[in-house]
């Protein structure tokens, strides 16, 4: 899909334009002490602009320079300018994250989609805007490149608009141009683009990158947020079919899951066939492959970071990042503790606009730890001033490398034992123990402390039934004590006197936790779901435990009623061996009621060696792998 290379502007624009051309100098010199300056979004700051600004500064006291995410220098952030400028930041960067945490610049806290409305009403206005274009083409239209988001509004709200005009900035299409005539100041320079090049992801990182995109499936359009994490997702992605893009930032990484053949956009709802983006940030190849591509379609962020335009999207996936997140949900996504860090960004746009798309999924994924493992991102409490990005309204798919919880519609009990489920190991116990004392979970779960354990990401299997039917298997997952009572309580009298061998009216609650609540070690607990409206239903249940004396696991399976005699028990017995040779077990153990014969057959017809033993009404069944 890359294009080549070709000249798209006027060849005699300066001539043309000549009233216009100035110096950064003569440019910056329109300038008084007192205005609100914007620069340019990302990869697409001006530069010269901003040397030459900063060159002035002591000229321009009171000055206050306002901006989104900004890379490359910023020199009007160094302390020696403070008394001059004061920065006002959107989002923050790394190049301006000192000063705002010291307290001498300021960071505003606001969703991205509101931006462009801060400028348009006056709320926020700006006395000039310094921005970086393509040269005019014969129509005289300047693209605004690798940043178009907030851009565009800035420069349509300013009362000053100076540009550089850079033959090196690619020109991306869409809804991306500015007509020269709408620029005060055209600043000739050529020079590259800022370039960010992306660092290659940790292990922990790909392991989460890896549950995320678990979470994609083929036709489903896509945002993948700032940061490591949503750009780690995208190697898991490449055998996917149709997917769309509809995201904030485009970066290096998306250009070979483009160039795979899994983004063709055939399935978007809105801008089909177009990957929309409003801006990006990367290296010259990036920027030379969006250059002129009709297949990138650049729009700014009140079109792109709109939650209703978003929530139209069939199937639409946000993929963002988080700080922290404590045991009810909150997440936040802009500081640690009462130091700002970053900023809100489109994360709760996108987050409720695939919230309420047809088939989306909003998803926050964080690493479970942080400074080398030493403290959990997972916390009973926020820290102290640390300020909730998404609500715990508004959370549903929570990510770290140790697996996925999902809470939206959950209690939060509930809520609580999925990301208990999901923190470092190490810290499960003391989150429970916290949970407990603030009352999110019932005191008698204080037995389950050390035993909220997820199982292996390979025990994760499908199979599909003679009917068509797509019957996942997974290992047992603590917030499956619902679902489990649910199955229960749906079983034939039958069933469930074959199963516990007795007749039961009601299951213990410590029960439901003996059977949730397992190592996946010596105790292996594996149950088939099938999807529904509000998640899964759990339609059969295959559990086996360890002698370590005799190294013979005892293995009972449940099957509910309307799955009964269509081979999911047969395949759940296959799934278990498979897993119990991993481990060096040499073979199950089972005791069957005479009178159940179906299962019966399926310990006869296995593949194994089995030998069994009539005692009174029940047969005792030896199954032996080699």
């Amino acid at each position: 899909m890359a294009q080549k290379k070709k000249q798209t502007w006027d060849p005699d624009w300066q001539t043309k334009y000549k009233h216009q051309v100035v110096t950064a100098d003569e440019a910056i010199g329109a300038i008084r002490p007192g205005q609100r300056i914007f620069i340019g979004t990302g990869c697409g700051q001006p530069e010269e602009l901003v040397r030459a600004l900063t060159a002035r500064g002591k000229d321009l006291p009171d000055t206050e320079v306002v901006h989104l995410l900004t890379s490359g220098d910023a020199p009007y952030a160094d302390h020696q300018f403070s008394s001059f400028f004061r920065v006002n930041s959107f989002f923050i960067a790394e190049n301006v994250r000192g000063i705002i945490q010291e307290g001498l610049g300021d960071y505003t806290p606001v969703f991205l989609s509101d931006i462009p409305t801060l400028f348009n009403s006056g709320q926020i206005p700006l006395d000039a805007a310094l921005i970086e274009v393509t040269p005019p083409d014969e129509r005289g239209r300047c693209s605004l490149g690798v940043s178009v988001d907030i851009v565009k509004s800035a420069a349509a709200n300013a009362r000053i608009v100076i540009a550089e005009v850079n033959p090196q900035m690619p020109r991306t299409l869409g809804d991306s141009f500015i007509d020269v005539n709408d620029i005060d100041y055209l600043v000739p320079v050529d020079e590259p683009v800022i370039e960010v090049v992306p660092k290659e992801p940790d292990e922990i990182t790909r392991r989460i990158g890896r549950y995320v995109a678990a979470l994609v499936d083929h036709g489903t359009t896509v945002e993948f947020g700032i940061g490591s994490i949503p750009q780690a997702v995208v190697p898991f992605l490449k055998d996917r079919k149709d997917l769309g893009i509809h995201t904030e930032m485009f970066t290096d990484s998306m250009i070979d899951l483009v160039e795979s053949g899994a983004v063709t956009g055939a399935r978007k709802t809105v801008d089909r066939g177009r990957v929309v983006a409003s801006f990006c940030m990367g290296t010259k190849k990036l920027y030379d492959y969006i250059d002129n591509n009709p297949v990138f379609a650049f729009h700014p962020t009140e079109y792109v970071n709109d939650p209703f335009l978003i929530s139209r999207q069939h199937r639409q996936v946000a993929i963002n990042v988080a700080m922290e997140i404590d045991l009810t949900g909150q997440v936040c996504a802009d500081s640690i503790g009462n130091r700002f860090y970053s900023g809100i960004g489109g994360q709760v746009d996108f987050n409720r606009g695939a919230g309420r798309s047809a088939g989306g999924r909003a998803i926050i994924a964080l690493p479970s730890t942080a400074k080398g493992g030493s403290i959990s991102r997972i916390v009973t409490r926020l820290s102290p001033g640390a300020g909730v990005v998404t609500t715990r309204g508004d959370v549903h798919y929570v990510v770290t490398e140790h697996g996925v919880a999902y809470l939206h519609g959950k209690s939060v009990q509930a809520r609580a034992l999925a990301l208990i489920a999901i923190a470092d190991p190490k810290f499960r116990p003391q989150l429970v123990r916290e949970a407990i004392e603030t009352r999110y979970l019932r005191p008698e779960m204080a037995g389950v402390e050390g035993k909220i354990v997820v199982g292996p990401q390979e025990f994760r299997t499908s199979r599909l039934l003679r009917d068509g039917t797509q019957v996942m298997f997974r290992p047992i997952h603590p917030t499956d004590e619902p679902n489990v009572r649910d199955m229960f309580y749906a079983l034939s009298e039958e069933t469930k006197y074959y199963r516990f061998m007795k007749h039961i009216k009601t299951i213990p609650q410590q029960q439901i936790q003996d059977f949730v609540f397992i190592n996946h070690r010596s105790d292996i607990a594996i149950v088939a779901t099938v999807p529904a409206p509000y998640g899964e239903d759990i339609v059969a249940i295959g559990r086996y435990y360890l002698n370590e004396k005799t190294n013979l696991a005892e293995v009972a399976f449940i099957v509910h009623d309307k799955w009964q005699n269509r081979g999911i028990g047969t395949f759940l017995l296959n799934h278990l061996a498979t897993i119990a040779k991993r481990y060096g077990i040499r073979g199950f153990t089972a005791e069957v009621l005479r009178a159940n014969r179906p299962m019966q057959r399926v310990f006869t017809h296995s593949q194994y060696k089995v030998t069994s033993e009539p005692q009174e009404d029940i047969i005792h069944f030896h199954i032996e792998f080699a």
